[in-house]
């Protein structure tokens, strides 16, 4: 069960070292990372998800829309598959001209 974000400090080297478990955890367990260098904090690491969620001010449906997308792997489709998604919706709904 995904909570609200966590916040960690850490400093560069450590995310340099361990980048794919940083993101990892900013993904799996919604953590956000401060990271600072020579102990000032720098820059934040968060997932696209915390993201969209907390940080980008949009509609909420707008979210709702992509996270939805997200969960049934759209976000996976190619250009061409898009493309034909698309061709396929307007065949379907074409109106005949007056």
């Amino acid at each position: 069960m995904k909570h609200g974000p966590v916040t960690k400090s850490i400093d560069a080297l450590s995310v340099r070292v361990r980048f794919g478990e940083v993101i990892e955890e900013a993904v799996q367990e919604n953590t956000r990372f401060l990271v600072s260098r020579r102990g000032k904090p720098k820059v934040v690491i968060l997932s696209v998800e915390d993201y969209v969620k907390n940080i980008i001010k949009q509609p909420e449906l707008l979210t709702r829309v992509q996270l939805s997308a997200k969960s049934a792997g759209l976000d996976k489709m190619t250009e061409e598959q898009i493309s034909a998604e698309i061709t396929s919706y307007r065949s379907k709904t074409k109106r005949p001209k007056k």
